[in-house]
């Protein structure tokens, strides 16, 4: 028989609006908005006064600014929110025999096994009140069977709370939530669902799976195992890794050039700042594309080998001019390097003067002594979403 699943996710509640408190504590009780200018820039993160107007993450800053006149607008400071995921990484390190950081404020924790000798919950408790402690950030978690279901505890339990999903208990915490709870279900496919008179998951788990085949294909069983609890994902630690890649979901679909190309900038340097920092080359570079109906595209080439933005931003946006069909907004977007190998980036540079060589030197020294992305083009800090760019967040 297989052991029972323990599985802890982990979320910095509005993250880089509590690093900001920290260090400002007049920001504490008012709608702040982390972002960049009022003119062009969007909210990276806002606070939950700020939410309560209808602000959220990826929302152009003027349209924030409509909503909540009064609201405080905060630039940001990239620095301050590495160190303060670094300390929080250290901390769940030092606890937890097996973790998986899947952005810069948010973890899951594999406990599996431990009930032999602790109390998971026990474990999983102490190690927010350390976080809290140590740190003075405000941190939720949520417990259960699987990775799914451990994220949808801590949305519940959010801000600052903690949730158990007991084993056995999963669809009965499922089915009183609307059907929009459910992770990776977007706008169309919900109103889909509408349609059908389907709008709490308990509905959705009285629901044949033909029937939801038959309606979204393949998709059809992603919303049955998801309604049912139904998730075999791991948590899956660093290791060594053949490929890198990071992907976003957008709230709202986008259809903008400028701004998916600024978020592919973005995501590309932070996956080449990462390749350098770990002595890797790609051979192979790929996008993902998701539109409105879950319709997924991918596009890969074949490069030299490197770790060099400067080759791969191109190569990435040229992709996109590919496999974007300009007239479908996107729901989401993602950024691949593959075929790795160790080496150093420099070797892929001889073509270039020394002049650039040093360039990338001092910008990664920059980066790991300030925390990532402290320097980048500024393209890259237009636009960007927490799920690749650390100074993004919820």
């Amino acid at each position: 028989m297989d052991a029972k699943r323990y599985i802890v996710h982990i979320d910095l509640d509005s993250f880089f609006v509590s690093v900001e408190r920290k260090f400002d504590p007049s920001l504490i009780g008012k709608p702040v908005i982390i972002g960049g200018s009022k003119d062009r820039g969007v909210v990276s993160s806002a606070s939950y006064e700020a939410r309560a107007y209808g602000i959220h993450s990826a929302m152009p800053t003027r349209q924030a600014l409509k909503l909540c006149p009064h609201a405080i607008v905060v630039r940001g400071t990239h620095g301050r929110y590495s160190d303060a995921s670094r300390e929080v990484t250290q901390i769940i390190h030092d606890m937890v025999p097996l973790y998986q950081k899947s952005s810069v404020d948010e973890f899951y924790i594999d406990l599996t096994g431990m009930d032999r000798f602790y109390d998971p919950y026990k474990l999983a408790t102490e190690l927010r009140q350390k976080v809290i402690r140590d740190t003075g950030l405000p941190i939720s978690f949520g417990m259960a069977s699987s990775k799914t279901l451990a994220k949808m505890a801590t949305n519940s339990a959010k801000p600052n709370g903690q949730l158990w999903i007991p084993h056995g208990k999963e669809k009965e915490f499922l089915a009183p939530l609307n059907i929009r709870k459910l992770p990776g279900l977007g706008e169309s496919t919900c109103q889909k669902l509408y349609q059908y008179g389907l709008e709490k998951i308990g509905d959705l788990q009285r629901v044949n799976l033909k029937f939801l085949e038959a309606v979204f294909g393949k998709m059809g069983l992603f919303i049955y195992n998801k309604a049912n609890g139904i998730d075999d994902s791991e948590v899956a630690p660093h290791g060594d890794r053949k490929s890198i890649s990071i992907e976003h979901t957008f709230e709202s679909d986008i259809k903008d050039q400028r701004t998916l190309e600024n978020i592919l900038i973005a995501m590309t340097e932070e996956l080449a700042g990462k390749l350098r920092r770990e002595n890797k080359l790609a051979s192979c570079l790929a996008i993902k594309i998701r539109y409105a109906n879950f319709e997924t595209h991918t596009q890969q080439q074949k490069i030299a080998f490197t770790a060099a933005e400067h080759i791969l931003i191109p190569g990435i946006k040229n992709l996109l001019r590919k496999s974007w069909n300009h007239h479908r907004p996107i729901r989401l977007i993602g950024v691949r390097l593959s075929n790795l190998c160790s080496g150093s980036y420099q070797i892929n540079l001889f073509e270039d003067n020394e002049e650039r060589i040093r360039l990338y030197q001092a910008m990664d020294d920059i980066n790991f002594r300030f925390g990532d992305k402290t320097i980048c083009r500024a393209s890259g800090m237009e636009i960007g979403a927490r799920t690749f760019n650390p100074f993004l967040a919820k």
